[in-house]
């Protein structure tokens, strides 16, 4: 599955996974990006949203 954004380009970001007695391990996050159907110059295409996009109304979603 992509881990990015089509919309707004929000992808993967890394740090470090913190223990309780600090010791530290590479981690990453990632958004939560679904595959949906939007509609794009007047026809439906498929593409990665995020759903902080999908929520505030930045794709107009196919039905």
């Amino acid at each position: 599955m992509a881990k990015y954004c089509e919309i707004c380009s929000k992808g993967v970001s890394s740090g470090n996974k913190i223990s309780h007695s600090h010791r530290t391990s590479k981690r990453i996050w990632a958004p939560n990006v679904q595959r949906v159907r939007v509609i794009e110059d007047g026809t439906p295409t498929r593409k990665y949203v995020c759903t902080r996009c999908l929520r505030s109304g930045k794709v107009l979603r196919h039905v």
